[in-house]
């Protein structure tokens, strides 16, 4: 049986791995895009055309897209609350300059541009209530989160390997629905969005991978525990003034469900995603327990796809206080 090894050790073991990730996962800052390259700029004279044209195209974006639209801004500006998480990951007192730190602040600059981006759109879009929306990012800021993965890092890189894919697939299902509805600017902000994070899902996959290869065991229990906990995405505590914590996330996933943003087969499509490239079933070397979670994991897929052909997206009234009448 192989020497049981410590998180603190696999973690210093992925260090330069992680720092190598840096390059290969993220752009150099003086070349990705930036909010000002595709948003109308306000020392140009067609400013204000410009900002008629947008506002004239955000005007035949559905009720129903807005919702999405603004709730994915939301859990993108509730940065600070993410990068404070993954900096309390590495289990050991980690220098400034290694290579988990200097992920995180890389990671977290590149994500800093994406709630920019998408504020500003809906504030110049002129049909948002950008203080009820704002009110909402505070409270979702102020009220944290709860994912179920506590500190340990191996428990995080499988949620932010989800997350990360959902959050792509979101923006690149928004960026789709506003093309169609005739928004080319919003479609595009998306779509840049959706490719950042793509490129960051496959970073946290590959922590993963490289966990299995030294900790096969711990990292497929850690992998079954938080699909048994079943992934839940950073704003589910939303809420808007005066409702109860997660009360606006139940009613903004509704939507998301209803008009096909994000569905529970997305929810089945990631997961088989992650079983495939973690080459799950062929994973080497798990102790009893091991194989048990892996049995688990394996059979999940089919457990799910059962659940979700029984359900039906509902109808709701409910009025959001983030749009204007």
């Amino acid at each position: 049986m192989a020497e049981k090894v410590s998180r603190a050790e696999v973690m210093k073991h992925l260090d330069k791995g992680v720092l190598d990730a840096i390059p290969a996962y993220l752009k150099p800052i003086d070349d990705i895009w930036q909010p000002a390259d595709l948003l109308p700029k306000s020392e140009h004279e067609e400013f204000y055309d410009q900002i008629k044209e947008l506002q004239k195209k955000a005007s035949n974006l559905t009720y129903d897209l807005l919702v999405v639209l603004i709730g994915d801004t939301i859990t993108e500006e509730a940065l600070p609350t993410y990068e404070s998480w993954l900096s309390s990951l590495h289990p050991i007192n980690e220098e400034r300059e290694g290579g988990w730190n200097q992920w995180v602040r890389a990671w977290t600059a590149e994500e800093n541009r994406h709630g920019d981006i998408l504020n500003k759109y809906l504030y110049l879009s002129g049909r948002i209530n950008m203080r009820a929306m704002e009110i909402s990012t505070q409270y979702l800021l102020a009220d944290g989160f709860d994912i179920g993965t506590t500190k340990d890092p191996y428990r995080n890189f499988v949620y932010t390997s989800f997350q990360e894919l959902a959050t792509n697939l979101s923006h690149r299902r928004v960026a789709k629905f506003a093309k169609k509805e005739g928004d080319d600017l919003l479609a595009k902000i998306c779509g840049n969005v959706a490719s950042d994070e793509a490129r960051h899902a496959s970073a946290y996959k590959s922590f993963v991978s490289k966990i299995f290869e030294v900790d096969p065991s711990e990292m497929m229990i850690a992998f079954e525990d938080m699909m048994r906990k079943k992934i839940v995405m950073p704003a589910h505590f939303l809420r808007e003034k005066g409702t109860p914590r997660g009360d606006a996330f139940r009613h903004f996933s509704e939507v998301a469900q209803r008009i096909g943003v994000y569905t529970g087969k997305d929810y089945i499509h990631i997961l088989h995603s992650l079983i495939k490239e973690w080459h799950i079933e062929k994973i080497c070397g798990l102790n009893e327990a091991g194989e048990k979670a892996r049995d688990y994991i394996m059979a999940l897929p089919a457990r799910l796809h059962k659940l979700t052909e029984r359900m039906t997206p509902q109808p709701t009234s409910y009025k959001f206080s983030w749009i204007n009448a």
